[in-house]
This record gives structure tokens, sequence and C-alpha cells, in this order.
């Protein structure tokens, strides 16, 4: 599930937030005050009531008369309680706005103080200010919540203007008097927790990793067409191959996992396969897109094998487009094949109507003429014909489509029908072309219906399907699914608009409405004559042995851990560290304190075993007799070191293995850890170990060895408190192999965070003085020769240990490559700027450092950051890891061909330079010191391209969206001009604009399209821009000469152009007499925002497409299957 992104706060009125109230917060609250819906766009609430509905809603009006509305001295002010559906609520209000310029209004839980520990309930409900004057101007609003003890109230804290409520010519306020009204519809809701999908409906879920209830919905579709499943069966996969990178096979442990397991199924090693990242799934995509990468890469897959062609035989029709002159005996076919049908919802009332448009004829005629080859220009119709459906027929709904007149993606929530069974025969046929096989019946039962709820930004998926194509249907919805009536699959997911029922008229009797943003975006028809072939029957003997052993295995690990789960809390975890775990350990998987307790040998003890019989269990695993087992209990010491503390105490081993675990760790749940001292006799026999008096000391020793850079525990002794590490030398040499006279330095290992602190032990001081106590670590090497000590990195164990403590391999991955490790560098997280980039440097065999730049990595997107590491901005490399909370072991490299300081001192511009009389653009970049002008900028592109001749002047202009809106003065700095969003284009300025005469206008030139949008026609603008100078007096006609010169377009096709004066972007169409500078008034130049002289014709450019695309999200990731 994903949080949806907050819109614009000067959205309109009906797309408006809402949030649960706060008063605690002083000042301007932010739009988005509190948890939102998950997965749900605030702005288009999706009908979570079908997530949780079970009956029938009960509703009622609520009608709050407050007098002396204007005069009211409160911060908020709640109404009368009120019942609907057996609980209280109330209506909270804040008459001077919730810290905004808005009168406040929510609807609060009026017990939730008193209400159990756990409670919510299910709303929907509108909130209104009645316009006491014209009723039809009443200010209402509505949406839906859960309440719940942390969201008690919801509503709207921009509910309405203060200036529109307190305006006494408004009629909101009369004889200073407010009516609020609320209807309130409430839904029981069911507890969840305890369903059990499986043993209601026999059907299993699929689990939600973030933002997949998209694919999930999909999944659930292909699982439950019997003949695709079985297809997947059938793939060729075996033994030996990885779920996570292979598809076939994650999409078989999948289906095999939905069809015999008991709970919810993981998607994880699909997504795995996909090459999908974290990343990746918490990216909301689109179903559409993703079913048609899905079927394209599985079609890819099924090649070769004895499934090939499922995919075609499954979901591909063919259709044919025509067009077929009107007056002469010419028509041009071409068939072409389909695996979805794209329907228009906009305009349609069903599915019937969007057929009916998608054969819809479309005439040919007027300036829009066919080429009908050698008979020329013609009038004709153009249009599509179905040659065969296929037996499994999907339907996307165009409920997204773009919105010209916003200039973004909206979502289609009107009411839209679809039928149980789909005759795509009547009429006679008047979907066929003349080709098609009528002898087959193109009946088709409805089997899935995907559905989108909330808005263009985001919301949540489901699905209702029949699988077997018999009278009860279910709903599919991520983890859940619940039985549900045809109403349900059908009739409530029309969309529309949908009126509750009223049982308590109030003050007006305006029905209860809310817009249902919930609706079908997808259906799945099954042809009848075909439904025994594709709904078939799929048993174990379709499954590989191979997969059927591997899941098998796997559920019955899955029930070992479940019941291991439960019977945990009549256990302990017991792990043991013994010498060999410490030799075996230090200098490689750690440096410091002792043993990493996760890789020690460890016990699964019940709690009330005694002790005694738990160094039995000991005794069988290492085979040492339970009356030389010593074991001492750890402790973490203040300095966040964790020890061996002291021995178990006699009376601690007659205890059992839980009031011994209590002694060692309060914490809950807590492991037992222990160590067990063994002490070796002659032969290496364990004999019992030495009592221990106050006096002893146990301590553990590590040798270092300089030349190798090598730690490693060499043993452990008993020393007493004022005796003096001098006494003990000649043992420690023997411990460490060394001969007995060698001299040797002692350190004592204290911490090691947040910082090493390894100090030198003087060898002549006692024990005591020194407060060593059990558990210290003494690390120990020979002493450092005076001389050659030059190759020798770290000469003592104090350099060593700070070295390993801030060791650090960083993946260095090119930034034009970034999926892709390069090389890995050992570096040190306090290294400096100068020595990560030398290192870098030296792996690259580069000379100059300074041309490496560095850009760190985004720990949740997975991708570079979006800047650079400036040039020694940063103190060390753990500066560069770090990601907010997390550090990153990957950073991405450049080689520059100029020092990076000197990079940073100059900006590179993007400019398109446009010849004088060649068509190309060239694109050159231009790198310069920040502190150039426009003029420099000009004079280096001169030396760079070809002019018309040497003399020739430039300019710069700024281009957005195909106007030109500023031409740049040479004295411009370039420092701050953006090249990001805006095209910066060069081109040469003609002679005849630098000698204008008295009367005559430079003008802009756009070439323009009209398009429809919202029932009205719309002036988009395409293509390049230019600047034209006209003449006194010059009419149309003449400019046309001109224009067609300059553009150098054949007479045919300009003699389909039109021309207008635009202002303020409306056409005024412009005869050839017409005098052109008659409309352009003024002399200079014009912005682009202002007038301009329109060229009128057809776009031939390749189109950014919006609603064929059916993306909600424009600058979305687009769906990938990397595998």
């Amino acid at each position: 599930m994903t949080m949806m992104t907050p819109q614009p706060v000067h959205q309109q009125e009906d797309e408006e937030m809402l949030v649960p109230h706060s008063d605690l917060v002083e000042g301007p609250q932010p739009l988005l005050e509190g948890p939102q819906p998950m997965e749900v766009a605030p702005a288009d609430n999706a009908e979570i009531v079908e997530n949780q509905a079970n009956d029938e809603p009960q509703a009622s009006r609520y009608t709050w008369t407050i007098e002396n509305f204007s005069r009211l001295n409160v911060k908020k002010l709640y109404s009368d309680v009120f019942v609907v559906g057996g609980y209280k609520w109330r209506v909270l209000i804040f008459p001077k706005g919730n810290n905004v310029d808005y009168l406040s209004m929510y609807l609060d839980v009026a017990d939730s103080a008193t209400l159990p520990y756990g409670w919510n309930r299910y709303a929907q409900f509108s909130l209104a200010v009645v316009n006491q004057v014209h009723n039809r101007y009443t200010m209402k609003k509505d949406t839906q919540h859960q309440f719940n003890q942390r969201e008690s109230d919801w509503g709207f804290t921009s509910f309405m203007p203060l200036s529109e409520l307190y305006d006494p010519n408004k009629g909101y306020l009369v004889n200073d008097t407010c009516v609020i009204e609320a209807d309130v519809a409430v839904r029981k809701v069911i507890d969840y927790m305890s369903y059990d999908s499986k043993k209601e409906t026999g059907h299993v879920g699929l689990k939600n990793q973030g933002a997949t209830c998209y694919m999930n919905s999909l999944l659930q579709t292909l699982y439950h067409i019997p003949y695709f499943r079985k297809a997947v069966y059938h793939m060729p996969t075996t033994e030996n191959d990885d779920p996570t990178g292979s598809i076939p096979l994650a999409l078989q442990s999948l289906f095999y996992k939905l069809q015999y397991n008991d709970t919810s199924v993981a998607t994880k090693e699909l997504t795995k396969s996909f090459g999908w990242d974290t990343h990746d799934s918490f990216m909301q995509h689109d179903v559409q897109e993703l079913n048609r990468v899905l079927c394209e890469k599985l079609e890819d897959k099924m090649k070769g094998t004895v499934v090939e062609g499922t995919i075609q035989k499954l979901f591909e029709g063919h259709h044919m487009n025509y067009i077929e002159c009107i007056n002469v005996d010419f028509k041009s076919t071409r068939k072409e094949s389909f695996y979805d049908l794209q329907l228009d919802v906009k305009g349609c009332k069903d599915v019937y109507a969007s057929f009916d448009k998608y054969v819809e004829v479309e005439r040919l005629e007027g300036d829009n003429k066919y080429h009908a080859e050698e008979n020329g220009l013609q009038d004709a119709k153009k249009g599509v014909l179905f040659i065969d459906f296929p037996p499994v027929l999907q339907l996307q709904l165009k409920r997204f489509e773009y919105d010209f007149m916003r200039d973004t993606m909206v979502k289609i929530n009107d009411r839209y029908e679809f039928p149980l069974e789909l005759d795509l025969d009547r009429d006679n046929g008047k979907y066929l072309s003349p080709e098609a096989d009528r002898s087959i019946q193109n009946l088709y039962m409805l089997h899935s219906v995907l559905v989108h709820s909330g808005g263009v930004h985001g919301g949540h998926y489901h699905a209702f399907m029949r699988p077997t194509l018999s009278d009860q249907w279910y709903k599919f919805d991520d983890e859940r699914v619940t039985k549900e009536d045809v109403k349900k699959a059908l009739e409530e997911q029309y969309g529309g608009e949908e009126e509750l029922p009223q049982t308590n008229p109030g003050y007006n009797n305006t029905p209860f409405k809310f817009t249902k943003y919930s609706n079908a975006y997808m259906l799945v028809y099954v042809r009848a004559s075909d439904k025994d072939k594709i709904i078939c029957d799929v048993d174990e003997k379709d499954i590989a042995e191979h997969l059927r052993i591997r899941l098998k295995k796997e559920q019955e690990e899955k029930k070992d851990k479940k019941r291991y789960k439960a019977q945990a809390h009549l256990y302990t975890i017991v792990k043991v560290a013994r010498d060999e775990d410490l030799k075996e350990q230090i200098g490689k998987d750690i440096y410091f304190d002792l043993v990493d307790h996760d890789k020690v040998r460890n016990f699964r003890i019940q709690k009330q075993l005694p002790f005694n019989l738990f160094k039995e269990e000991v005794a069988k695993e290492f085979g040492i007799p339970v009356q030389v087992q010593r074991f001492w209990i750890w402790a973490k010491r203040q300095n966040h070191t964790y020890r061996p503390n002291r021995p178990l105490t006699p009376e601690e081993e007659a205890q059992n293995v839980g009031a011994l675990r209590e002694v060692s760790s309060k914490a809950h749940n807590a492991e037992l850890k222990l160590l067990l001292e063994i002490e070796d006799g002659l032969g290496l026999h364990p004999v019992p170990p030495p009592e221990k008096h106050k006096d002893d000391i146990l301590l553990f020793f590590k040798f270092y060895d300089p030349e190798k850079e090598e730690l490693r525990y060499v043993g452990r002794l008993f020393v007493k408190r004022y005796s003096k590490p001098i006494d003990i030398l000649t043992k420690l040499n023997e411990l460490a192999a060394l001969a007995p006279d060698v001299e040797i330095e002692l350190f004592e290992e204290i911490k090691y965070e947040p910082s090493v602190m390894c100090e030198r032990l003087d060898k002549r001081a006692p024990f005591r003085f020194s407060q060593i106590e059990d558990g210290d670590i003494i690390c120990f090497q020979k002493r450092p020769l005076s001389e050659g000590q030059e190759n020798i990195r770290f000469p003592e164990v104090p350099m060593f240990l700070e070295y390993v403590k801030n060791r650090q391999v960083v993946h260095f991955r090119a930034l034009e490559r970034p999926k892709e490790d390069d090389f890995s560098l050992d570096l040190a997280k306090n290294h400096t700027y100068d020595d990560v980039v030398e290192r870098v440097a030296k792996h690259l065999g580069l000379d100059d450092r300074s041309k490496i730049r560095l850009t760190s990595h985004n720990c949740y997107s997975q991708q570079p950051k979006p800047n650079p590491i400036k040039y020694r901005s940063v103190d060390h490399l753990l500066d560069m890891l770090v990601h907010y909370n997390q550090v990153s072991d990957t950073l991405y490299y450049e080689v520059l061909d100029i020092p990076l300081p000197e990079l940073q001192c100059l900006k590179t511009l993007k400019v398109a330079f446009h010849h004088a009389t060649k068509d190309e653009a060239l694109i050159l970049n231009i790198r310069l010191p920040k502190q150039s002008t426009v003029g420099d900028v000009l004079n280096e592109i001169k030396t760079k391209v070809e002019l018309s001749h040497p003399s020739a002047e430039l300019r710069l202009l700024e281009v957005f969206y195909h106007k030109i809106y500023k031409i740049f003065p040479i004295s411009e700095k370039i420092e701050n001009i953006n090249d990001q969003y805006w095209t910066l284009r060069a081109e040469e300025i003609p002679e005849e604009e630098k000698n204008l005469g008295a009367n005559d206008r430079l003008i802009h030139v756009y070439h323009i399209t009209k398009e429809s949008a919202q029932n009205q026609m719309q002036v988009t603008n395409f293509g390049e821009p230019f600047f034209l100078v006209i003449h006194e007096g010059e009419t149309l006609e003449n400019v046309k000469v001109r224009i067609q010169k300059r553009l150098q377009v054949p007479d045919d096709e300009f003699s389909k152009w039109k021309f207008a004066f635009l202002s303020l972007g409306r056409p005024e169409y412009l005869e050839d007499s017409d005098i052109v500078s008659s409309r352009f008034q003024r002399r200079d130049i014009y912005g682009a925002w202002e007038q301009y002289l329109g060229l009128e014709h057809s776009d031939t450019s390749p189109k950014r497409t919006y609603a064929a695309s059916q993306s909600r999200h424009t600058l979305e990731k687009p769906v990938k299957i990397y595998n």
C-alpha cells in the first residue's frame, strides 16, 4: 500500500483534501494534517466500504441551526449528539477557521473517549452549509472514512471561504443564523482479523508488498483462467532453477501456492524474478500496462516449448482497418492483431455503445480527403471491423484521459454498464468484417471485473471474479477473498453516483448522493462456446514432479515454523560459546569483543528443564562430560561491550533454564547466552576446571601480527589480581607460538563504540591498579623495531583496530550504468574526500584525481541522487554514504574531461542551433565560466557551426511549448539561465530584421492545430516558432508567399493551411485580402502570451500519446520486467 501525493492547495472544491482536524498546532497548518487513507487518493476516496460492508447502510440527516453566528466567540463549536446506525455522532466546526481563512467542519465520533480499545466504525457522509436564499447554492462536500481512536473526526479544514460565509448578500447567514446539515450513512464493519479466506471461500489472496495491489488483481485473474494456469505449469523448468531468477518457475510456484495453500501467498519471489527491487514494489503502476508487458514476456518464454502459442490462442483477436472510396472503386485494408481492446467510457453508456463507437465510420472529405493512389484525392469512409474475437476477451476501459483544458490526466467516474452476457454478433454482426467466420458464435460470459478505487493520482485495485462462470462471485482484495453477490460485482462497479435512502428528512429534502470513485477498469469475458476448454480441470498431474516436491517441502517447513512459533513461549534459546568459536571468528568475522553469538551452537530448551539436565544435552552435543563443564554468564557493560561476567553458582545450576534466563537478562523473550569453560589436561583430555577464588581474574588474549595485518585469538588465562603482566609474558609467548625471550607489548581492548579505545598496558603495574577484571581482553604483539617499518601500515594494535572499525567496502558504478557494479574498493569511513577520489583515480589508471566526480546513492529509490558531490564539499567517506538514517555502500563515478573545481566554475548550456537554410537543428553543449554573458555564448557557438555568411549575427531565444518567450540580451549573465525545462535556441538574425522600416512590424508566428476537449475546441501549438517581418499595408496573400518560401512547403499541402490572428489564445481567421499589419499595433516584440500569427495545419510530427497510454502518472516510470 502506498501513501498518495497531496494535491495542490489551489484545487477545485470537489478535490479538496479530507483531513482529521487538529487544533493543537499554532500558525498555518499544512494541507495534509494527518494519516490519510492508504492507497486511495484523498481527493477521490475509494469506496472502501466495499472492503468492509456486509449489509445495507443506515442513513440519516441531522440539521443544526446556529443563531447569533457572527457573534460566536469560541475557537470551536460542537453540535448536539445525534445517532445514526446505533452510533453517536456530532458535527464540529471552527467558526473562524482552524488556522485558515475558511470555515473548518468535521464529523466527530461523540463518545470516542469512552469507547473500548480497538473500536472502529465506517461512514459515508456529507456536510453542508445551507444557502437560505437560493437552495441550489448550498455549499456541500462529501467523503467517507473509517473512524478509530487515532482519527475520531474527519472532514474539511478548508470547507468554504469565511469571506463568502459572512457576506450577508450571499445567503448563508440570514438573520445571523447559519444552518448546517450532516448526511451520514453507516455501514457495519466485519472483523477481518479472524477471517479465514480459504475456509469461507475456498480461495486465498495475495500479499501486498507495498503498492502491488494492481499486480495482485491481474495475477488472480490470470490464475483463474485454468487453461492459462495449465500452460504455465507445463512451461519447462528444472529443480536447479532459482525462482528469483526464473519467471516461469516463480509463476508456477505462485500458482501452486494459490491452488494448495491455506493462507495468503507472497509475491516477492515473482517480483524478484522480474528483476524488481524494493523501490519497484512501492511504485504503483497501471494494470493494463503490466498485463501487456507480462503477456509479452510469457509469450517470449513459451517459444520453443510445448505451450508455445498459448497467449495467442487465448487472447489474440484480429480486426481490419479499412478506407473505402465513395465515388471510385478503391479500397485499402490492413489486418491487425490485438490482445486487448481499449474502449471509450466518456460519452458511452455501456459496452455496446463503446463497440458502436469503435466501429464508427469516419468520413474523409473536404481538406481531409484520402489520397487514393492513381485516383488522387477522394471522398472516402474509414473504419474498423473485427475479423475474429479471441476465446478470452480482455476489455480495457479508458477510465483515465488527458484533459487538455486542465493540462492533466483525469479519471472518468461516469456510469458505464457492462452485461453478464456480451453478444458481439448483435444487429446481424455489425461489428464483423465480411471475411469473418459467421459459424463461430461470439457470445461471451463475464468472468472478471477489475476495479480501481480512487483518483487519478493513485488508488487501490481489487477484482471480482466467478472462476467457474457459476452464479457465485468472489472479491479478491489483496490477502482477503470474500463471497459477493452479482449486484456487487456488476451494478456497484458501473460508477456514476450513488443515492442513499433518507430515513429522517430534515431542513431540505435534496437527495443524499455520493460520487462513486470505485468502478470497473478492466473486464474479462470468456466465449461461451469455449467455456469447457478454458475452464478446464487443473490438478497435480499438470505440475512437474520437481516443483511438487520443492513446494511441498516449502509448505512443510512453513508448518514447522508456524508450530515452532506457537510453542516459542515454552522454550528458551540457549547460546553456548566455546574457545573454538572465539578462534574461528576473531580476525575473520569479528575483531572486537569475543564472539558473534548468532554464529555459535544454540539449543532450544524447555524453560522447565533443570539446568543440570541441560548440561547432559551439552555433553551429548560436544562430547564433554558434565563434571568438567563450567558455564559463565555474559554481561553487557556500560561501554556497550559484551563480556563473560562470572561463572554460574551451584545454586543457579540447580534451577531450571527459564529461571536462569531471567537471571541473565530482564528483557522479555531474551536468550540465555553462556560461555563454556573447558580446561585441557594431559593429552588434551578435558579435566575439571580449577576452583575460582576471589583474587582470580579470567582474561582473554588476542595476538596481532603487523606484517600480516592479522589479529587472532590465542587463548585465556586466570591471573591473580595482585600479579603483574610481566609475570605472564613467557606464557603469552607460548600462546602465540613465539620464542620465550621475544619482547612483546600489551594493550587493553576497552571499547569500540562509538570510537575505538585500546590503551597500552603497563607491564609492571599490578592488574588491580590497571582496573583489570573478569572478561577483559588483552591484545599483544611483538615490540615494533625502530627500523624497517616503512611498509607496515599499522605498526601497533590500536592503529589496526581503528582501521578495521572504519573499514568500508564501497561498490562503484559508472554513472551512465547505474544498475551495474563496476569495481569495489576497500576504504575507510574516515577517509577524506581527497583520499577517496585518489583511490578511484588510481584504480582507473587516471593521473589527475580532480577529474573524478562522485555522486551519492539514494537508498530508497536505489538510484543515483540527482546532484553530484561538489569538490571537497564533504569531509569524509561516511558523509558521502549516509542517506537519512541509512548508510549505503554504493557510489557513482564519472571521469570528466576537465578538473572538477574548474567545471564547477563553469556553466554548461544545451543549445539548439538552427541554421538559416538547413532543416536539422544542431545540439551544442556550450561550457563557459559562470560569469560569462549571452554574447560570450554566441561567440562560442560561432566557432562550432557553419554560418550562412562570415558576418552573420546570432541571437539566443528561450522556447517553451513551441512558443518564443524571450530573446536574451547580449549582456545577460548565463549563471541564472535554466536549460533544464526550457529549450535554448540560437539562430542567425535575418537581414530584413536588422533593417526594419519605420512602419514595419516584427511578429511571432506559431504553428497551431485545433483539438476538441471537454466539448470545446482548443488551440494547441506545435513545431518550431519563428519571427517574421510584416510591412505596412501588406496583405495576407503576400505574407503567405514569404512564409511558404521560408518553410519550403509544397503547393498542394500549403493550400490546406489556414491563417489566423490570435490574441490571448482566441483565433480570428484571416482572408487573403486582409492587411496583416493592422492587427498588430505594437512595434516591439510581443510576448508569447499576447498576439501572434497562427499557421493552422495538421501536426505530422510524433505526438505524445495521453489517452492512449491510459497512464495515470504522466511522469511515472513505465512497467518493466527485466529478466
